[in-house]
């Protein structure tokens, strides 16, 4: 898919609490167990179906390792991080190469790397400076080399190279003047580019011969630009598919005959954005679409993958997901979303109908007393559903069908984007905040991504306002149903969801009983002056979802919706989480709304930790923030809380301002 997606300001993080558990609660699940590396995770089966990889930890830091795919036991690293985690890898088409991603320090200039599986050498394919490699395209066909796209010429348009992944040797294949994105065939040919509109909107041009044609092949407004992009094509370049939701709500699934260009429509909800598929590993031919309202599920489109998915439903213990697949198709791999459980990843063979457990992600969290979750429908006061999710502490005394029969402290968990979305499965938030003693409530407020295209616009110009009435139409919904009480809830987010959280606490200032923000924009129009030069492609997306900092109009309305400029009106505990090398929200965000506050008198807690960027990706970073933030929830909400203990010295955290207002904080210091 080539589409620009606008930037998750995306991160999540959550919290609990303090005070000693009556003798019938359940155990307290430890925060190294939710929070520290997993076993194993993000399993990969190479084309060829001979290894498998996986993401595990090496010497306490996360590293890629591979075994052959019937013997797990041999297993052995192929990196040697040792101090930032890599959290993914992804094969090479020839299945003699594990590739993955690194940055420094999050400052998210991530370049690639290779690392053969037969000699253990490690290549940085990409060793530049101030650059951030993307990947264009891997193809089934041609083994021997892959497409990406390196911003080190202009630091706004990535080229496209194709990498000779033998040699290393980068040769380029389309420079770029002015285009968010490039989707290119199974041969690697660039065929087709997208560049955005003063509007909002989005083009999408043929090329030929390196060229993009003068009249746009597909030209959307700013109402469609995120619901509308080309997917890819099939392997002989006959068909394009689109996630499309021109002329309708929700995106469809169209295949578009390239010769003719006559569209199709294969499959669509009237629910939910359709933009993931399944596709034949030879052909490229969609086989089975999944939708993802309340919860996801997979629909087949052909019978050669109906007996499949049905065989899945059945014996799968949970919400499962074809994570990987062999060229041969003969063998995927299988996540497994039990939620009450960790997360497992399964070998399935489609021959033989026989499906084997590889690993279990968090072993330690196996028997763990771990809760469900339930999706609800939620009503905003203008109509809008608003899909959420609910996770009820053993004390709510929750019926089978997720009613809360006793009220308890409530913790609104806000994600990220705000063009993103929460989902159902096992939270590793929900979880820990419901075994501190909390109700959490997960919202996807206006703005949200999955629900249709007039769902997102109706979050256009309404940071702050609508997005946040939303918020509070669901607090009220779960105080009305018995979920807590309107003086024991607290907020907590991260990127919008920190925003979110600095507007609850600024804009409606007695609503919320305490606030968690991480990394979250306190300023918009600073926010906007300092995001990365490669969102270029995004930036009028920007300027008509948020506010346009180039006109009076705009910078009033930006004015208005900071939370900065009404830090004075904050009157309940706040806690701020932020990496100092953070380029989408930056550091100053943080800095300038604690300098605010300590101007006039008014508590807040500052937690920095200089090596890490969006959110904390260095375990011992997030159990640390963590570890004083259930103690903060503890006293404000009056939950349970594990002690801070060591985690603090074991971390990299700063403390910038008010230790003296969270408790165990300062003694965590000495």
């Amino acid at each position: 898919m080539i589409r620009y997606v606008l930037p998750v300001l995306l991160f999540a993080s959550a919290l609990p609490a303090h005070a000693q558990a009556p003798a019938k609660e359940a155990p307290l699940i430890e925060r190294a167990k939710l929070f520290g590396n997993p076993s194993k995770s993000g399993g990969k089966l190479s084309p060829d179906g001979r290894w498998l990889s996986w993401i595990a930890p090496r010497d306490g830091v996360l590293n890629v390792w591979v075994a052959p795919a019937g013997d797990l036991a041999q297993a052995r690293p192929l990196t040697d991080e040792k101090v930032r985690p890599i959290r993914g890898s992804f094969w090479s088409p020839d299945s003699r190469t594990l590739l993955f991603i690194q940055d420094k320090g999050g400052d998210e200039n991530f370049l690639l790397y290779g690392v053969n599986v037969a000699s253990g050498k490690q290549v940085n394919y990409t060793p530049f400076e101030k650059t951030r490699v993307r990947i264009v395209q891997i193809s089934s066909k041609v083994k021997d080399r892959i497409l990406v796209g390196i911003n080190n010429r202009d630091a706004r348009w990535h080229d496209v190279y194709s990498l000779d992944l033998a040699s290393g040797k980068l040769t380029l294949v389309q420079q770029n003047d002015g285009y968010g994105g490039y989707l290119a065939d199974e041969l690697l040919n660039v065929r087709i580019a997208s560049k955005a509109r003063a509007d909002g909107g989005m083009q999408y041009f043929r090329l030929t011969d390196g060229k993009a044609e003068s009249t746009p092949l597909v030209e959307v407004g700013l109402e469609d630009s995120q619901t509308t992009a080309p997917l890819g094509f099939t392997v002989d370049g006959k068909t394009l598919y689109w996630t499309d939701s021109r002329g309708r709500n929700t995106s469809a699934l169209l295949a578009q005959d390239v010769a003719s260009g006559k569209t199709t429509v294969v499959a669509q909800d009237a629910r939910a954005d359709i933009s993931d598929a399944l596709y034949d590993t030879r052909t490229g031919k969609v086989q089975a679409y999944s939708v993802d309202y309340l919860q996801h599920e997979y629909l087949p489109l052909t019978d050669d993958l109906k007996a499949d998915l049905a065989f899945l439903k059945k014996h799968a213990k949970g919400q499962f997901n074809v994570t990987s697949r062999t060229e041969a198709d003969d063998k995927w791999l299988v996540g497994v979303d039990a939620v009450t459980a960790p997360a497992s990843s399964w070998l399935y063979e489609r021959k033989s109908k026989k499906l084997t457990q590889l690993y279990v992600t968090r072993p330690e969290l196996e028997g763990a007393p771990l809760v469900p979750m339930y999706p609800q429908e939620i009503k905003a006061r203008d109509g809008l559903t608003l899909v959420s999710y609910l996770t009820l502490p053993q004390a709510s005394k929750a019926t089978p069908d997720g009613k809360a029969t006793q009220a308890v402290p409530m913790v609104l968990l806000v994600h990220g984007g705000p063009w993103a979305r929460d989902t159902y499965g096992y939270n590793s938030y929900h979880q820990w905040l419901a075994n501190r003693g909390y109700a959490v409530l997960s919202v996807n407020y206006r703005g949200s991504t999955g629900f249709g295209k007039q769902f997102i616009s109706a979050g256009d110009l309404q940071w702050g306002r609508k997005m946040h009435d939303d918020l509070l139409d669901a607090v009220q919904w779960a105080v009305n149903s018995g979920v807590t009480t309107a003086d024991k809830v607290a907020i907590m987010g991260g990127s919008y969801g920190g925003y979110a959280t600095l507007a609850g606490m600024a804009f409606t200032p007695t609503t919320f009983a305490c606030g968690v923000d991480i990394v979250g924009p306190s300023n918009l129009f600073t926010l906007l002056q300092t995001i990365p030069p490669y969102w270029e492609a995004g930036k009028q997306q920007f300027y008509k979802r948020m506010g346009d900092p180039t006109t009076e109009e705009g910078k009033a309305l930006l004015k208005e919706r900071s939370p900065l400029n009404f830090a004075q009106h904050i009157q309940r505990p706040l806690l701020i989480g932020q990496g100092a090398n953070d380029p989408r929200v930056n550091v100053a965000e943080s800095d300038q709304i604690v300098a605010a506050m300590a101007a006039k008198n008014i508590p807040v807690t500052y937690v920095l930790f200089p090596d890490e960027g969006h959110g904390f990706a260095r375990p011992v970073n997030n159990i640390a923030f963590n570890a004083v933030t259930e103690n903060f929830l503890g006293q404000c909400l009056a939950g349970r809380a594990e002690p801070i203990g060591a985690t603090l010295k074991a971390s990299t955290a700063q403390i910038k301002h008010g230790a003296e207002f969270a408790p165990g904080l300062q003694e965590a210091m000495r």
